[in-house]
């Protein structure tokens, strides 16, 4: 999936709170980098 703005942040945090999943995991199931999620996430 392609998540663009204020919704993929939205998408990374509603994912990594729902499944309890890791900054690896997410990153993982929504092919980008760990260090894309950090960024996204600490906004």
């Amino acid at each position: 999936m392609h998540y663009n703005g204020e919704y993929r942040e939205i998408a990374l945090a509603h994912h990594m709170i729902e499944t309890g999943d890791t900054v690896r995991g997410t990153a993982k199931h929504f092919g980008i980098s760990k260090s894309t999620v950090h960024i996204e996430v600490i906004k």
